[in-house]
Formats: structure tokens, sequence, C-alpha cells
């Protein structure tokens, strides 16, 4: 009796199992990745520079740091008055730093000799009108006289909105074109597009000093060209 009791509860048991094994299967199961093709693509236009970075320092050197920093100040101000006078708003014009600090002269009979106090300060200058660049140049040297120092001027596109906007349909284009590329050399048939991520990609340019001459004897500013650049990852459902 006992022994009929026991087998009856096993079977129950093991019914039991399988029923839970059969219920379970489907949430243990791992779902199957619907079939799909990722394209990546990078868009770019070149666009002419709309703005030009000047970077300079007005660098003086005096017996003592309060007269050094009077001087750089004075110096400063001229530049700023000249930048004024061009049409450059006070908004695009930024101190980078102010330095003073003694400067010393090495010789191997004395070794290190003071020989004044040097104050400094550098400006950053964003110029709007592309064309007035070199003026504004030469009028900043003039102001400044022999102690200002033209770190840097740079043309660069400040603002991209378009031509990123141009640089992204291109961007469009070129992944639609890859897909399909792969689409008929493997037999295959496109679905929806699943996601579409944009990868940041930087304005590509390098600074430089971008001043010349001309035969009138005025700073020319050459802005040439710069890639503006869109990057994409797009995917595809496959039917």
């Amino acid at each position: 009796m006992n022994r009929t009791i026991t087998k009856r509860v096993a079977v129950l048991i093991t019914a039991i199992s399988l029923v839970g094994s059969i219920a379970l299967a489907p949430a243990t199961m791992a779902a199957v990745p619907e079939p799909s093709i990722t394209i990546t693509a990078d868009g770019t236009v070149k666009v002419s520079p709309d703005a030009v970075r000047l970077n300079a320092t007005v660098s003086v050197v005096a017996p003592s740091n309060k007269e050094a920093l009077s001087l750089a100040s004075t110096s400063a101000s001229g530049v700023r008055s000249a930048l004024t006078a061009n049409k450059i708003a006070t908004k695009d014009t930024a101190t980078q730093s102010i330095t003073v600090y003694p400067e010393y002269n090495y010789t191997q009979d004395k070794g290190s000799v003071l020989t004044g106090y040097r104050a400094s300060q550098s400006f950053t200058v964003i110029i709007r009108n592309t064309k007035s660049a070199g003026t504004i140049v030469d009028a900043v040297i003039l102001a400044g006289g022999d102690n200002l120092q033209v770190n840097g001027v740079t043309p660069f596109i400040l603002d991209a909105t378009k031509a990123t906007a141009s640089a992204r349909s291109d961007a469009v284009k070129k992944a639609k074109a890859k897909v399909a590329s792969y689409v008929s050399l493997l037999g295959l048939k496109l679905g929806k597009v699943n996601s579409l991520v944009e990868n940041s990609s930087p304005n590509s340019y390098i600074p430089m000093m971008g001043v010349a001459k001309s035969d009138a004897g005025a700073t020319q500013v050459d802005l040439g060209q710069q890639d503006v650049t869109v990057s994409i990852t797009v995917s595809w459902a496959l039917g």
C-alpha cells in the first residue's frame, strides 16, 4: 500500500515538473535577434570661413612691476580703441591672460641678473567681417606698436548650421547608397530603419597664420576653405 502511494506521488511530481518546464521554456529561451544591417557613412562639405580669430599680446618691460603693468595697460587700451574704431564689438574681445613677472639675463660672469619686470596682456578677438580682417590687423599693430605681438590670425567657421545640415544630407545619401549596394550584392530585402546615430565629428581645420602682404602694403587675410563633416551610423531591418 505504501509503495503504491509512493509511486503515485513520484508520478505526480514528475508530471508537475514537466508542466513547469513547458511553461517556463518560452521565458527562459533567448530571443532570436531580428536580422539587420548597419552602415556608417560620412558626409562632408567645403565651406569658406565666415570669421577670423586674432590672437595678440601686449608685452612691456619696465624697472618695476607697477610701471610695467601700467605701460602694458596703456598699450592694451590703445588696441581696444583701434578695435572699437573698426566696429569690433566688446563681446568679441576677450582677455586671455594678464601676467607680470621678473625678467633675468644670464651671463657666465655674473650669472642671473635682473633686467626688469615684464607685464603682458593677451587678447582673443573675433572678426566677423572677414573682408576687413587685414585692415583690423594693421590697425591693431599700429595701435600697439613695438609692444604688440600677433600670435596668430586664423580663419574659422563661426556659424556651421547650414553647412552641418548639408553635410548631414550628404551622409544620409551615402548611407543609402552603401546599404543598397550590400542588399543587391547579398540578395537581401531591405526593411525599415531601426536606428540612426549621429556621431560627433568636429570641423576639420588647421590653425595657421593666414596673413600675407598685398602689393599695396596692406595686410590681406586669405580665408581658404574648411571641411564640415557629419558621421552617422544607420541600422536597417532585413526582410
